[in-house]
């Protein structure tokens, strides 16, 4: 790996850091000088990942406003939604399906986000997802 390579490696990983411990000036200066909201480490994992898994709201928000993408694949084919409703974070598994997270994405193991909430005895999360999606139900029925 060139010197230029390894740059790139470290600000992604960076990234991927201000957005797992919720440090959105760190997250917000490192997407000014270049680096893509959008990048993956060396497992596949986004900083979305990484805020979703840890139930960082405005970080999650701020990645949504950015258009980066929601229903993008870790290694092993989780998506943050995946990530967020094994770790119980309500608030985002609510806001990652309303900006059009997929709910049968199925990861390595065969299993869709709400099986991993089932997995993980989130019944808060089983009920955060079906609350969601009949209120988007609902809000189309409406607007047609």
């Amino acid at each position: 790996m060139g010197a230029e390579t390894i740059a790139v490696a470290e600000k992604v990983e960076e990234l991927l850091e201000a957005a797992r411990y919720n440090d959105i000036d760190d997250l917000k200066s490192l997407a000014s000088d270049g680096v893509s909201l959008d990048s993956r480490d060396s497992q596949g994992r986004t900083a979305l990942h990484m805020a979703a898994a840890n139930g960082h709201m405005a970080i999650v928000e701020y990645l949504i406003s950015e258009g980066v993408d929601v229903n993008a694949l870790n290694d092993e084919n989780n998506a943050p939604l995946h990530w967020a409703c094994v770790n119980g974070h309500v608030e985002v598994v609510k806001r990652l399906i309303l900006s059009g997270a997929s709910l049968i994405l199925l990861n390595r193991y065969e299993r869709t986000p709400m099986d991993e909430a089932i997995g993980a005895q989130k019944m808060e999360i089983i009920d955060a997802i079906n609350m969601t999606v009949a209120q988007m139900e609902l809000q189309n029925t409406t607007l047609t």
